[in-house]
């Protein structure tokens, strides 16, 4: 089993709600005011070690709401069961990691938002749920605009929403449980996944706990009620799929089981999920206060050790996979812990880099092809009051001669999919400006789940060049080379090009070179005198 570490600088405020950011970085909310936080990893990556700093306050305060990381890296908060601007308010905002500046946008057409579920689709636009009727909608960050989408079969209030490999989405019905339904996006409309065959929904409160996509692409749904259930997806847009009846949790002193009553879990790069559950009563407003920890190993529910800040109302926890694989928890404390866990995942979990430039330059962004960018999960779940999916690449940079680690910030994916297989997708990513000259070994990172290390070269782009070579080949293509701080760049020139050119630099004594992974943009010569 795992260990839990405490971070050598813990915050100064009551950390909450976490957001993994494709810069490698963590925001983390002053638990309900408008204060947010930045954990940035220390040189060797380490965020055990990592280091706070202030950003950007929203406009509104908020506890228990809508979020998600954008495909452009931007981040999207919507609502609040408690806030500065009234009781389930309607406000809407989006933070900009480059600005570090929020924006206040539209609401989806209702007068409460609140703690309403919601879930990134895979072509990057967020459905969300109305708290008192059957209405959903989408939002759209492109056009930001606001879409009316199908009716589902009961309110969404309490709901939690899990995003599945064929794009559609899935939930137990909080409001009509033990039902359960699907939200298909290429036509809009929601339909039936069956029914639980244990009842996850506590009727007093309608509550319910996290539900996770694992590796074998099956959900595994957490019960405020002390049952857990398995999902086996139909595989078509219009089955309704298969549930079984998952392990029970353990039994308090009371004789009654643990419940998971609005609670975090997490999918670990091992295929196991953490999670949690309390002793508690089956009152509306009897909620577990001590969070004990388990292991869904896909059959059982093993017992693991409590981090110190576990001793608070379950509901208050919050749980962040990170790029290393380590999960975030927070308590609304001014405490964080780290959980370690046991090795994993297996090879055919891993990203697989296609293509990539092998010279990049300080400053500018490339494209990175390959496979599983987006993880096999969105890997974080809480239901209504949280959401913190990771399922979005991010790119590492190590270098091996100081072991230091940087994030390239990420955006444009060409999916925001989970378990996308051998289907090939990209991302963008920026080399920070700042990033030192050398030889480096990149990663994509998905799921806290690592690709293997390529070799790629960061260099400025420019220099002055030791020889400059020409090379015609009669009745074909010409060339053009410069050898600069001992590598060859070169590229084709069409033969007007190169006699103009072969004149300049034959009467030079001086040439500067400038080029983009490994190939020549140009050369400029002159002569010393």
């Amino acid at each position: 089993m795992g260990t839990w570490h405490a971070l050598t600088h813990q915050p100064t405020f009551e950390a909450s709600t976490m957001l993994l950011l494709t810069d490698g970085t963590v925001m983390c909310q002053a638990q309900n005011t408008v204060h947010w936080w930045r954990l940035t990893p220390d040189a060797t990556g380490s965020y055990t070690n990592g280091t706070w700093s202030a950003l950007a306050d929203m406009h509104n305060s908020r506890l228990y709401y809508a979020s998600a990381v954008l495909r452009d890296g931007r981040v999207i908060v919507a609502g609040g069961e408690y806030s500065d601007a009234g009781s389930d308010t309607d406000r809407v905002e989006i933070y900009s990691p480059l600005a570090n500046t929020w924006t206040s946008i539209g609401n989806p057409g209702w007068g409460h938002v609140g703690d309403a579920p919601a879930c990134l689709l895979t072509d990057g636009r967020l459905l969300m749920g109305y708290l008192n009727d059957s209405r959903t909608a989408v939002y759209d960050p492109v056009t930001n605009t606001w879409t009316a989408t199908g009716n589902k079969a009961s309110a969404s209030s309490e709901e939690t929403w899990t995003l599945l490999p064929d794009g559609s989405v899935l939930t137990a019905e909080c409001s009509n449980h033990p039902a359960a339904e699907r939200y298909i996006p290429a036509s809009g409309t929601w339909v039936s996944a069956g029914s639980t065959p244990v009842d996850l929904v506590q009727s007093s409160s309608i509550e319910i706990g996290p539900a996770l996509l694992r590796p074998d692409g099956h959900v595994f749904a957490v019960g405020a009620t002390g049952h857990t259930a398995v999902y086996t997806p139909p595989g078509n847009s219009t089955g309704t799929g298969s549930w079984a009846a998952g392990p029970d949790f353990p039994k308090d002193a009371s004789g009654r089981l643990l419940k998971a009553k609005d609670a975090p879990g997490c999918l670990l790069p091992n295929g196991r999920v953490l999670c949690t559950a309390g002793p508690a009563g089956d009152t509306s407003g009897d909620y577990p206060t001590q969070a004990m920890f388990f292991e869904y190993d896909g059959t059982s529910l093993i017992p693991v050790a409590d981090p110190p800040n576990a001793n608070t109302s379950i509901y208050t926890g919050r749980m962040l996979l990170l790029p290393t694989g380590e999960v975030l928890y927070a308590a609304g404390t001014q405490a964080v812990y780290v959980y370690q866990p046991d090795p994993g995942p297996q090879a055919a979990w891993r990203p697989t880099v296609t293509q990539i430039p092998a010279d990049v330059i300080p400053g500018s962004d490339y494209r990175l092809t390959g496979t599983q960018l987006n993880g096999l999960s969105q890997a974080v779940s809480y239901g209504d009051d949280a959401q913190m999916a990771t399922n979005y690449p991010l790119v590492r940079l190590r270098n091996p001669s100081n072991g230091t680690v940087t994030y390239c910030r990420t955006y444009g994916h060409s999916t925001m999919g989970v378990a996308t297989g051998a289907t090939s997708v990209s991302t963008i990513f920026s080399v920070p400006a700042s990033l030192p000259l050398g030889d480096y070994r990149l990663s994509a990172v998905a799921n806290g789940i690592a690709s293997d290390e390529v070799a790629v070269v960061v260099d400025k782009g420019m220099g002055q060049a030791t020889y400059i070579v020409v090379d015609h080949q009669f009745g074909g293509n010409s060339f053009i080379w410069a050898y600069v701080d001992g590598k060859w760049y070169g590229r084709s020139t069409t033969p007007e090009e190169l006699a103009g050119m072969a004149q300049q630099v034959f009467a030079a004594t001086s040439a500067n070179a400038w080029w983009s992974n490994l190939t020549l943009n140009g050369a400029r010569a002159w002569k010393s005198y």
